[in-house]
């Protein structure tokens, strides 16, 4: 969420707090509905924020032009993933390292989304280099590119990486 909309709703939080806290006597009773008064503004506040947020990657990701792209890794592979690098038409559209807890979530069967942008519909052609280690220890890094098309709906790419020369490709891309 971006910091003018987070300002934005701190501030209709504490406008709306001071105006509760003005117009009550701040008896034990009243005190009591204060209390419940704030905890409806925070739910309100926090339903907001999340209109918010979706309205916001809404009109940032319009779904005519709506690109996802995720990674994951076959299970059962000893090799380590150290960085993953996409390109979309020659243009860089993300780079990632992955840390020692994101690698073992994906090793787990976890999911990453790497990318979230806009593309025109039409052809496009998408580059993936992956850096890691094999299970031997040995320095590794592959490159695929492939072509996709991207049609008036949102699009959802899945990349499923595993060790270069086990009986699988390195890189497999597929519609998710």
């Amino acid at each position: 969420m971006s910091t003018a909309i987070r300002l934005a709703l701190v501030t209709l939080w504490a406008c709306c707090l001071a105006g509760v806290a003005h117009s009550q006597d701040l008896s034990g009773d009243n005190m009591q509905s204060l209390d419940g008064q704030v905890q409806e503004i925070k739910s309100d506040v926090l339903n907001i924020a999340s209109e918010l947020q979706n309205l916001e990657e809404r009109l940032l990701y319009p779904t005519g032009t709506q690109l996802s792209i995720f990674v994951a890794v076959e299970e059962q592979q000893p090799f380590r993933l150290d960085a993953v690098k996409i390109e979309i038409d020659g243009q860089l559209a993300t780079h990632h390292i992955y840390s020692f807890n994101e690698l073992e979530a994906l090793q787990k069967g976890g999911v990453q989304r790497a990318y979230t942008g806009n593309v025109v519909t039409g052809d496009h052609q998408l580059s993936i280099t992956v850096i890691g280690k094999t299970g031997a220890g040995e320095d590794f890094s592959k490159t695929d590119t492939f072509a996709f098309s991207k049609g008036v709906k949102p699009k959802t790419l899945g990349i499923t990486l595993a060790e270069p020369g086990l009986g699988s490709d390195g890189i497999q891309l597929g519609d998710w």
